[in-house]
């Protein structure tokens, strides 16, 4: 199940920034041109979140059962490797926090009264959002941390 979740986790993480990438075109494009905020619009700030969720809720299992963070944490505090650090802490504090960031963003821009002002908080909220995803993901070519950009199964 472990090695099924890793891969899961690896894959969507493509689907997660689709749909912020789309999600952000959407809301600039929305809010340059000053069109309305359509239900497709609606639709898209909805499935942005809820993949984001998907994909945290499994990076939760992942942490939990992870025989790496598990070692981690089962080590001498003196002996963390740059490696333990970055999964036992970083990546899971700076992904939560994107994903709250996208949550938010997303409630705050349901609430919205004005298309422009829809637009301009899903835009805000969400590009903060995949900025931190951006830095938080153990890209290959990351010293302190690197993983395939779709891990095999």
């Amino acid at each position: 199940m472990y090695a099924f979740v890793l891969w899961f986790h690896s894959l969507f993480r493509w689907a997660v920034l689709t749909g912020l990438l789309y999600a952000l075109y959407r809301a600039y494009r929305g809010y340059r041109l000053q069109l309305d905020f359509t239900n497709h619009d609606e639709s898209v700030r909805h499935w942005t979140a809820t993949l984001a969720h998907i994909q945290l809720t499994a990076g939760f299992y992942l942490y939990l059962i992870s025989p790496f963070v598990k070692a981690y944490f089962s080590a001498n505090p003196s002996a963390d490797s740059t490696e333990g650090t970055f999964f036992g802490w970083i990546h899971i504090t700076c992904m939560l926090v994107a994903v709250v960031m996208i949550t938010v963003g997303s409630a705050w821009t349901k609430r919205k009264v004005s298309s422009r002002d829809k637009f301009r908080t899903m835009l805000g909220w969400f590009g903060v959002g995949l900025l931190v995803i951006l830095l938080a993901v153990p890209w290959p070519f990351l010293p302190w941390a690197h993983r395939p950009y779709i891990r095999p199964f």
